[in-house]
């Protein structure tokens, strides 16, 4: 069923990221007067085709669904009808074909802007940026953070949220620069920190780097007392019940909850023999904790939570939302933000400053997909919007065969005056052919390791 899930909302998304870039192609061409003869959605054999009247571009469903494209009629690939030449791509000027050609990233773009724009409307749920306690020899530590204190701005940014820390905090550490922080006490008064980030190298980036920094969320101090229980998980199998306090797990006491879970955590796939009271009574379970793999190592899991006071939830808690037109803005700047920052990534990786290994595949954007929709419709249209400039970062490359290739060969036209050579062209297919198999090479290696190693 979980299998199902999986794919259910990778095709979903993958769906709708090649829709919308194919139909920008799509009708850009059509505004321009070019005829399309195909719409196709996926490549190879067609599992369904139907034809669309009176223009009659053909419809299509096809077998490998990890792509799309839109056929236009061009002299370049077949004969053309005297009567259909003005109708031609090829016949057209050189600005026409840009705007067609461009006009497919541009739409996965466009549809990260609306989505951002329906998220930061409906408000998207977080958690409050409040640090934990700072390991001693910590960058944190050094910084003078203390348990409890809510960071507000990041190098002159404002932040409201944990997932706003981890972004601002990722841009800067690609400059590796020290990075200012403000803080609020937990008596309210105003805390400046700069954090040295120099002990970070490019494998951090891809792990948990606030870790490594010593900042963690803040997390109060919670008694062993089961809050609730993963239906037919481990613990509900061997029959915790919600309330139950967990006095001491193989004759060791537990007072707080993090206690309870280090010692589940130490022990995966090994008998634990836990001291409960329950309703004032003392009773003896035994349970033997399910093994999962988290950063390369074995980890015990039992699938329970601990029992939360409410009104700590609502001081963790914080929703975004903004009024319509706020909401726009934000949305047209979170999207510039994050081409940008996917740009500087790509290219740090291509000089050996990021590591290959933050190439991911289809593989771990299926499990993202499947993560995000588990966790709800906000969470999954957030990597929807994500993934889609993500789409349209990488088509506006200057490899041929992508669009941003394509593009590349009409900038150069401009230049002299005249098309690029159809040797030229096919030399470039063969190698944007080259490039874009050791990058589905990489891609699928890394989804094969990250499923090996958890990593």
């Amino acid at each position: 069923m979980n299998l199902l899930f999986t794919l259910a909302a990778f095709a979903l998304a993958l769906g709708i990221l090649i829709v919308v870039h194919e139909l920008g192609h799509f009708w850009v061409a059509r505004w321009c007067g070019v005829k399309v003869l195909r719409f196709s959605i996926g490549f190879g054999k067609p599992l369904a085709v139907w034809k669309s009247a009176p223009n009659g571009t053909e419809w299509v469903l096809s077998a490998f669904p990890l792509g799309g494209y839109v056929k236009m009629l061009d002299e370049r690939e077949g004969e053309v009808a005297p009567h259909e030449l003005p109708l031609a791509f090829n016949r057209q000027a050189v600005w026409r074909r840009i705007l067609i050609v461009a006009a497919g990233p541009v739409a996965n773009f466009i549809l990260a802007i609306a989505l951002y724009w329906v998220l930061f409307m409906h408000g998207m749920p977080g958690v409050r940026p409040m640090v934990g306690e700072a390991p001693s020899s910590s960058p944190a530590a050094a910084a003078g953070f203390k348990a409890g204190e809510l960071m507000t701005r990041i190098g002159g940014e404002d932040v409201a949220t944990w997932q706003d820390v981890r972004w601002l905090l990722l841009k800067k550490i690609m400059k590796k620069h020290a990075v200012e922080i403000e803080s609020r006490g937990a008596g309210g008064e105003i805390q400046f920190h700069t954090l040295d980030t120099s002990s970070l190298g490019p494998d951090d980036l891809d792990s948990d780097f606030l870790g490594k920094l010593g900042l963690t969320l803040f997390r109060p101090k919670l008694p062993p007392v089961i809050g609730k229980l993963l239906p037919g998980g481990i613990g509900e199998r061997a029959g915790l019940l919600a309330g139950d306090e967990i006095v001491s797990v193989n004759g060791k006491p537990a007072a707080l909850w993090e206690d309870l879970v280090q010692m589940v955590r130490d022990n995966p796939e090994r008998p634990l023999r836990l001291e409960v009271r329950r309703n004032g009574t003392s009773l003896g379970l035994t349970l033997t904790p399910a093994s999962e793999m988290e950063q390369g190592k074995a980890v015990g899991k039992i699938g329970a939570g601990p029992k939360v006071d409410e009104a700590w939830i609502d001081r963790l808690m914080v929703e975004v939302r903004y009024p319509p037109l706020r909401a726009l803005g934000e949305a047209l700047d979170k999207t510039w933000d994050t081409s940008l920052f996917s740009l500087q990534m790509l290219g740090k990786m291509v000089v050996g400053e990021v590591p290959l290994k933050n190439i991911s595949g289809p593989i771990t954007i299926a499990d993202y997909a499947s993560q995000s929709a588990h966790m709800g419709w906000v969470p999954y249209l957030s990597f929807l919007a994500l993934i889609s400039i993500s789409l349209g970062v990488l088509n506006l490359l200057p490899v041929p065969l992508l669009d941003g290739g394509h593009l590349m060969y009409y900038m150069a036209e401009i230049v002299k005056g005249s098309p690029v050579s159809e040797r030229a062209m096919e030399i470039g297919q063969q190698v944007g052919m080259a490039f874009l198999m050791v990058l589905m090479a990489f891609a699928f290696y890394n989804d094969i390791n990250r499923l090996l190693t958890g990593q």
